[in-house]
């Protein structure tokens, strides 16, 4: 498997796995599936590859819009159990982009009101309202607050924005769904990933700035002293800024107040996360189902 050479580039071998066990017998499945990782200017994708077990009796891959690779799945015959599992190599790079040569605020909230492009990348689709983010007056209350002098470049500013968010909520698993609304995480100021990211690009919607959704992987790094623990990495969740022309967009991540970087594999991108949801689709059987997931993020070596 060949990965492009660059000096300022990580290499990650990539597992994820889902496994499903049923009550009773599935006689009928169709499931969509989002886990193949993007290629993009940040990252390359040296391989991939999805398995799944029971194999489908029908497989149609393709690109959604947003140009996320998605497979759809059907199952006629009746099965117990379902594994799904994707691996690939990819090469992420490091460096950041230059924050401080971003257009200004204002710039920014003018440029995207202009903007006449309607392809997969134009911040048209990304200023109004979507399925899971009809709008919160508390979120755009809560960064429209915080943003600086409209004439401040707006890539720090945005740093800022995110370091201020990972500093005002607290992450408490359990404590919220994916169906939870943005108004009542700014309530409780608790949440995971998702709620961050849903709540972060609501706001800036509502000032006005472009944001998406991202969806994908995000490396951990054990303890000074302990061994890395395989399948203990996570499915992650950050947002996507549009930042102008020239820079395009820029991840930031308010559950851990960084921007994206070297640590941060993106799998899909959209408008929130009904149009990255990993994993969906429709089964007949009767009963709770039991799920397991593991993900691993294994550094290779360093490029270059």
């Amino acid at each position: 498997m060949s990965i492009r050479r660059d000096p300022k580039a990580m290499v990650y071998d990539i597992t994820l796995k889902f496994g499903y066990d049923y009550p009773s017998a599935v006689k009928d499945a169709r499931h969509i599936l989002r886990l193949r990782p993007r290629e993009t200017k940040r990252q390359h994708v040296a391989s991939k590859v999805v398995r799944v077990d029971p194999e489908p009796d029908e497989t149609v891959r393709e690109s959604d819009f947003f140009g996320n690779g998605v497979d759809h799945l059907r199952l006629y015959r009746p099965h117990e159990s379902l594994k799904i599992e994707m691996r690939a190599r990819i090469a992420v790079k490091t460096h950041e982009p230059d924050l401080g040569a971003t257009p200004s605020i204002a710039a920014l909230r003018k440029a995207g009101l202009l903007c006449r492009d309607t392809g997969a990348q134009s911040p048209v689709h990304f200023l109004g309202a979507s399925r899971m983010l009809p709008g919160s007056p508390l979120a755009t209350a809560f960064y429209k607050e915080r943003l600086p002098d409209p004439d401040e470049p707006a890539g720090p500013a945005l740093l800022r924005l995110t370091k201020e968010t990972y500093e005002a909520f607290t992450y408490a698993s359990g404590t919220t769904t994916i169906e939870t609304p943005v108004d009542t995480v700014m309530t409780t100021r608790k949440g995971v990933c998702q709620d961050f990211a849903h709540a972060m690009i609501s706001g800036l919607r509502g000032a006005g700035i472009p944001a998406a959704y991202v969806s994908g992987f995000l490396r951990t790094i054990p303890p000074k002293g302990q061994p890395r623990l395989e399948g203990a990495d996570a499915m992650h969740a950050w947002i996507a800024v549009w930042l102008g022309e020239e820079t395009g967009w820029v991840g930031f991540d308010p559950t851990n107040g960084v921007a994206a970087a070297g640590d941060h594999i993106e799998v899909a991108i959209g408008r929130d996360y009904a149009d990255v949801a990993p994993i969906g689709g429709v089964i007949v059987t009767s009963g709770p189902q039991r799920l397991t997931h593991s993900v691993d993020v294994a550094p290779v070596e360093e490029a270059g």
